[in-house]
């Protein structure tokens, strides 16, 4: 009785042949496989040996054609390109013995898989958990497939895609890019190899908004990064976490913890292409409030928390005016000092509690009007008080402050959603606002945490003045 031997050949160079593999082409008495593979083995072949080819997309035919010769007493190899368990002949073979009822013994020769020959040309790209998938839906319903890249994309699996496009299959693969583009940011690093490992071999890195479907074909595969992923000097690396105690050396365990946290409501965001700033202010309100709501319910005007930082950074805003204690309370210290900035709150200044009574007006109103007078530039931060909030913009359309900026976070249920809407039309005043009823204090000081900190934002490295 013969045997029948399933072995992966590689990805098409002579060099990436496995030894076991050689030395099975060599005691082969039959070769069974599709022609374009044979001039890979060709030279290891032993005087006799019969090549055999069933054409291509002939895998029944293939199988059973191995299967004859076996039964005859031959020891036939049944070559694949790449690995043959990885969309190879492997299962074919297995199955085609258990519908024969055949006691054929079967052995696998694994080789290297086209994904993983273009990893290595591409850098280190599949450095942690992944997954493959294949586009050709000749076989499986495009409703799994569908099914499976979405999986692939909210598990933040880095995703290597075989089979990506040919003549008859040209809207898979944008179809797969919308569908990722859901769950992962614009500037995912997004690897492809043509011919790998070929003469004619074409190695490319861009990023998943850039990434032209139109540039892969039939023998391209592509690998997705995850969210870890990044590019270096034209290499595509995704970390396995080897240099993260070093990188958090000498950080508190706080800031290590809030950096996880900001990793993980990242990946977890249903919007992935926010623009940095406004992403670092809503990382801010849900690593807060753990509340992913803040994500339909966080306005910040266009580069908001940027413009705020470079007053910070240039030195013109130099005071955050509160509306309560709580919230200068949550604004950290180590950031104040560090930044040259003073946060104040007037409403324990002796002078409040006659302001208000004579005018007939809150503490926190007065409050506001005693702010204004001293510091009408400031950076205004609401947390607590709506009416406080009516009064500054009073204030404004009076011409009587001109602040840097404004955070409206106020929470409850009377004025709450007006005085939010009373800031939108100050056009010139860059603006953060907690829409609706929802808000609070420590919203308004997280807030003010991540304008001070917007240097941080790019690397997504939070809690630095812990």
């Amino acid at each position: 009785m013969g045997k029948i031997i399933v072995a992966g050949i590689g990805p098409g160079n002579k060099a990436d042949i496995t030894p076991a593999v050689l030395e099975a082409v060599w005691e082969a008495d039959a070769i069974v496989g599709y022609k374009y593979y044979f001039q890979f083995v060709e030279p290891y072949l032993k005087d006799g040996c019969e090549c055999i080819d069933t054409g291509m997309k002939k895998e029944r035919e293939r199988a059973e054609q191995a299967f004859c010769l076996a039964e005859g007493g031959k020891t036939v190899v049944v070559i694949s390109s790449g690995d043959a368990g990885i969309y190879g002949m492997a299962p074919l073979i297995y199955e085609m013995r258990r519908q024969r009822g055949s006691d054929i013994d079967i052995e696998v020769l694994p080789g290297i898989s086209a994904f993983q020959k273009a990893a290595s040309l591409l850098g280190a790209p599949v450095g942690h958990d992944l997954c493959l998938i294949s586009l050709s839906d000749l076989m499986t319903p495009w409703e799994v497939i569908e099914r499976r890249i979405k999986a692939a994309a909210a598990g933040d699996f880095v995703t290597a895609i075989y089979n990506p496009k040919s003549h008859g299959r040209y809207w898979q693969l944008y179809r797969l890019l919308e569908l990722f583009l859901k769950y992962r940011s614009a500037d995912t690093p997004v690897g492809y190899v043509r011919q790998a490992g070929r003469e004619d071999q074409v190695v490319k890195t861009v990023t998943l908004a850039a990434f032209d479907p139109e540039d892969v074909d039939m023998f391209t595969v592509i690998i997705i990064g995850n969210s870890q992923s990044y590019l270096a000097e034209g290499k595509m690396i995704t970390p396995r976490g080897y240099y993260r105690e070093e990188e958090t050396e000498g950080t508190k365990v706080g800031q290590d913890i809030m950096i996880q946290s900001f990793r993980t409501i990242e990946g977890e965001l249903r919007r992935k292409d926010w623009p940095l700033d406004h992403k670092w202010a809503l990382l801010h309100a849900i690593h807060t409030t753990a509340d992913f709501d803040m994500e339909r319910i966080l306005y910040t005007d266009d580069g908001a928390v940027e413009t705020l930082y470079n007053k910070v950074k240039d030195g013109t805003l130099k005071t955050i005016v509160t509306d309560v204690t709580m919230v200068a309370s949550g604004i950290r210290k180590g950031a104040l000092q560090r930044l040259g900035i003073e946060a104040k709150c007037y409403l324990s200044d002796c002078r409040v509690p006659d302001i208000a009574s004579e005018r007939g007006i809150t503490r926190t109103q007065a409050g506001i009007r005693l702010a204004v007078e001293e510091h009408p530039d400031a950076l205004f931060a609401f947390g607590n008080a709506p009416t406080a909030l009516m009064e500054l913009c009073d204030l404004i359309r009076k011409g009587k402050a001109c602040p840097a900026g404004i955070i409206a976070a106020p929470v409850g249920f009377v004025h709450v959603r007006e005085s939010k809407h009373m800031v939108k039309p100050f056009k010139g005043i860059p603006k953060i606002i907690v829409e609706g009823r929802k808000g609070g204090s420590n919203l308004a000081a997280t807030l003010c945490n991540a304008v001070m900190t917007f240097d941080d934002a790019e690397q997504l490295k939070p809690g630095r003045d812990l």
